[in-house]
């Protein structure tokens, strides 16, 4: 089997090591890719620090891809060498169910095959993008249009279609009101998608001094979810809550912030996902509590399209491999993405 530089953890609580990992030779479907640049995405510590259980050890994380077709399988025909392409969270489904046959992977029956820490359909573990190169079948790789640069294209694979997925599905636009809580690596791309869809849109955050970049990135207001009188100010404001942070809140106090019939749709994936509420926070106002889960191939591949249709790319920093040790002890000090240059990943 080809051989693949990759940054991995070797087990948990270990240092990054750069290895050599095992790729397949592409099957019949297979697209070979050349990486060239990958998102951190919070998801990656929570595999790598193990937060949920069930990390698969030794792990290559990384699930934000772009990079250049290096080689086809011989029944691939939507994609050639030299294509810019990306990949996402997802390697492969059933195929068969419900979900995947109305086109929502994700939501696949069996269970979509996570980029990385996964069983793939043959046995094999999965191992992501902090590595030279990937094999994914063709039905999950992305053409990335000519107007997005790689590297700012790379968060769109996940953080971008996991926010603008749930806009598109609960109607953001003109005439709406969308808050988005925190500003990180989603958040930041709620606040410009939910803008540039025609929403009137305000962060709700706890750090003041992205104020200035909300704005700039079309918020109409910044709210600080410490100071109660400002959240008194906004009781019942809002038809849409994006909830973006991963790490607990308080649900009362944000469902308080809806209008009737408004929803608060959970995107973040904290350390401990148990959240409670209070029954009554949603009777006062049929107001409702939801989830939604990144997005299907196809909703990735409009989340491209508009993103460059809109001149939208993530707001990024561009580390090289040595820094993702640091990248990972920093992460909420990043604005708002930190993006991995693959170039620099070299043996040792």
């Amino acid at each position: 089997m080809p051989s693949s530089l990759a940054l991995t953890l070797p087990a948990k609580g270990a240092p990054f090591t750069v290895t050599a990992i095992e790729r397949r030779v592409p099957r019949d479907d297979d697209i070979r890719i050349d990486i060239r640049y990958c998102g951190i995405c919070h998801t990656d510590l929570h595999f790598g620090h193990d937060d949920w259980g069930g990390t698969l050890f030794p792990l290559v994380p990384g699930h934000e891809i772009t990079g250049v077709v290096a080689e086809v399988g011989a029944a691939v025909t939507s994609l050639a060498p030299g294509d810019r392409v990306g990949v996402g969270c997802m390697v492969g489904s059933c195929g068969k169910c419900g979900p995947c046959a109305a086109g929502e992977e994700q939501y696949c029956a069996e269970g979509f095959v996570k980029t990385y820490s996964a069983r793939d359909r043959d046995g094999t573990v999965t191992q992501g993008g902090y590595s030279r190169s990937i094999v994914v079948p063709e039905h999950f790789v992305l053409r990335i249009p000519d107007a997005l640069p790689l590297d700012r294209a790379a968060p769109l694979l996940c953080a971008g279609v996991t926010v603008h997925s749930p806009l598109r599905r609960w109607q953001a636009g003109p005439g709406s009101r969308v808050g988005v809580l925190g500003m990180g690596g989603l958040g930041h791309l709620g606040v410009r998608i939910a803008a540039v869809l025609g929403a009137e849109v305000t962060l709700l955050g706890s750090s003041p001094e992205k104020a200035a970049d909300a704005h700039r990135l079309g918020a109409t207001r910044f709210a600080d979810l410490r100071d109660h009188r400002q959240l008194a100010a906004l009781r019942g404001h809002f038809d849409l809550l994006l909830n973006t942070v991963p790490a607990p809140l308080d649900m009362d106090l944000c469902l308080g912030l809806l209008g009737l019939g408004g929803t608060l749709v959970n995107v973040g994936a904290p350390s401990d996902p148990v959240a409670s509420y209070n029954t009554f926070s949603l009777l006062d106002a049929r107001r409702v509590i939801t989830g939604s889960s990144i997005g299907s191939v196809r909703e990735t591949r409009e989340t491209l399209d508009f993103c460059a249709a809109h001149g939208i790319g993530a707001e990024i920093e561009t580390i090289p491999a040595s820094r993702v040790p640091h990248a990972w002890r920093t992460l909420a000090e990043a604005r708002y993405r930190y993006v991995i240059d693959i170039a620099t990943l070299t043996a040792p």
